[in-house]
């Protein structure tokens, strides 16, 4: 592995994984769920959870770049766009920066399907695979 590797992952968020990650994470916030207050708010349609979106992120992570034996030290998320239902994410991690071949300073964002940033942001990772 060298700066300047980057690797990705592709998803479209369905319905069932909406439903899925509020019943797990608690989040059951209308915006997420609920079409008719969906509507209601500056989006007009319901919004795919921020923190399901950034999964992706670490999904990148854990699987591919640094790949397995990656443990998250911090994340940064700045989110830029809404996700809607049925949107296609790819998630692009980058290596900027290597500390003594453990410590991984990585570009981390999420583009949707039309090349509009979804989440931009930095991921500190300790690699002992």
């Amino acid at each position: 592995m060298k700066v300047g590797d980057k690797a990705t992952i592709m998803k479209q968020f369905t319905e069932s994984d909406i439903k899925t990650f509020s019943d797990i994470s608690c989040d059951r916030n209308p915006i997420h769920l609920d079409e008719e207050y969906a509507k209601t708010t500056r989006f007009k349609k319901r919004i795919v959870h921020g923190f399901l979106v950034g999964s992706l992120i670490s999904a990148v992570i854990a699987t591919k770049l640094p790949g397995p034996g990656s443990i998250y030290l911090s994340q940064t998320m700045d989110f830029k766009a809404p996700v809607f239902h049925g949107d296609i994410i790819t998630a692009e991690v980058t290596i900027e920066e290597i500390i003594k071949n453990r410590i991984f300073i990585l570009d981390t964002k999420c583009i949707n399907q039309n090349g509009l940033f979804v989440i931009e942001g930095k991921a500190h990772i300790l690699f002992e695979p």
